[in-house]
């Protein structure tokens, strides 16, 4: 009887440990969770935007006039003073070059001028004569006259005559001047380049360009001796030490901004953050089109920065930064992180750490900066939430916190 009995004992402790085995496999577990408690601490919602740094006021100076500039050996970094600072000087330029059929009709120009010329002369001589000729009659006249041959009459036709030549050769005079100025221009019109040297060098130089302000030269358009026309860029002159930021943000984020709302400048190759207060809100939108092709309707928030020129030596003109717009702010606000949030119908909900037991509540959120919410109501500070819940959590599911 003991050999059997011993079997049987041996089958039913197998069977207890079997059964003991499977009914831990298959008794529910905790499910491990991320746990985080709810505190109180600051919290800070920007509106953050790449922009650059520009120079408040930026001065281009241009060519008054068509002409050649002379080369401009400032660079940028060089310090300039108002109106005494020479940038370059406006010089006269050559005659561009003719064609076989200009100068053909030119030249006939010219032989035409001459030609309009020499009749001028000789009608010019024309009327010297008959000037000549006139006095001499007025002469006979007034002798004829006192000797009582000739009436009263033919001696005032005789004076007469006499003005009447004497306007007709200052007109001669007059025509051939202009006949003669005629023929300098057509022969000025024949001039080549390089063939003006016979103009004093008085009439070439020159117009000289100054500067018209204090400060630095930020950018040079045209260093070369060039040839500009009247109004073209040549140089931009600035204060780099009365730096502004401009950040071009969507218009729907826009709206959100406060006048004078603070702002966070970072990225722009410091080893501290710089502050910053919105100016201005331009009120006139643009289009630009994003990274992805989407056309978006864009702002230009205009910025002032409060830290000194000494701490933002190295930011210039056109610097790339980051800047963040602060639209709320609070100190001492109940924050839970905003991985603990989702939807539940239309409100948002948490799973709150109960005893070792999950457990659905409800909540009202304020402000959110993308990784912090700020509770209004639905939380007590010292609670635990499950961070990231997956979707196996649920109402009164065992947890245990992972790790």
């Amino acid at each position: 009887m003991r050999a059997p009995l011993r079997r049987t004992l041996f089958i039913i402790v197998v069977a207890v440990l079997v059964a003991g085995g499977l009914a831990y496999g298959f008794w529910p577990q905790p499910l491990p969770v991320d746990l985080a408690t709810i505190e109180r601490g600051p919290i800070r919602v920007t509106v953050d935007g790449e922009g650059q740094a520009r120079v408040r006021n930026v001065y281009v100076v241009s060519a008054p006039l068509a002409g050649r500039i002379t080369r401009v050996s400032l660079k940028p970094g060089d310090e300039v003073e108002a109106n005494r600072t020479l940038i370059t000087s406006l010089e006269e330029t050559d005659p561009a070059f003719l064609d076989a059929r200009t100068r053909a009709s030119l030249e006939a120009k010219q032989r035409a001028a001459e030609a309009a010329f020499n009749l001028a002369k000789a009608e010019l001589e024309q009327a010297e004569a008959a000037l000549e000729f006139s006095r001499n009659e007025l002469q006979r006249s007034e002798t004829l006259f006192a000797r009582g041959t000739v009436t009263a009459r033919n001696l005032e036709l005789a004076r007469l005559d006499v003005q009447t030549h004497e306007t007709r050769l200052a007109t001669a005079r007059a025509t051939q001047r202009m006949r003669y100025f005629e023929v300098e221009m057509a022969r000025a019109a024949l001039i080549e380049p390089g063939e003006g040297e016979h103009f004093s060098a008085a009439a070439r130089c020159c117009i000289p360009v100054r500067s018209p302000v204090d400060g630095r030269v930020l950018r040079v358009l045209h260093e070369s001796e060039t040839v500009v026309q009247a109004g073209e860029p040549l140089i931009e002159l600035g204060d780099p030490t009365d730096l502004e930021v401009v950040v071009d943000l969507p218009s729907s984020e826009a709206v959100r901004i406060p006048a004078g709302a603070a702002v966070i400048i970072e990225a722009w190759g410091g080893d501290h953050p710089l502050s910053g207060r919105v100016r201005q809100i331009e009120p006139s939108a643009f289009t630009k089109v994003s990274a992805l092709g989407i056309e978006e309707q864009r702002v230009n928030v205009l910025i002032d920065l409060n830290d000194p020129p000494a701490e933002r030596r190295a930011l210039g003109h056109g610097f790339r930064v980051l800047a963040r717009v602060v639209v709320y702010a609070a100190e001492t606000a109940m924050l839970v992180p905003a991985g603990a949030l989702f939807r539940e119908g239309r409100n948002w909900a948490v799973f709150v750490a109960d005893d070792g037991r999950a457990r659905l509540r409800q909540v009202e959120i304020g402000a959110n900066d993308g990784r912090l919410a700020e509770i209004s109501s639905g939380l007590t500070e010292g609670e635990q939430v499950i961070v990231y819940p997956n979707d196996r959590i649920a109402e009164g599911v065992r947890i245990a916190p992972r790790g």
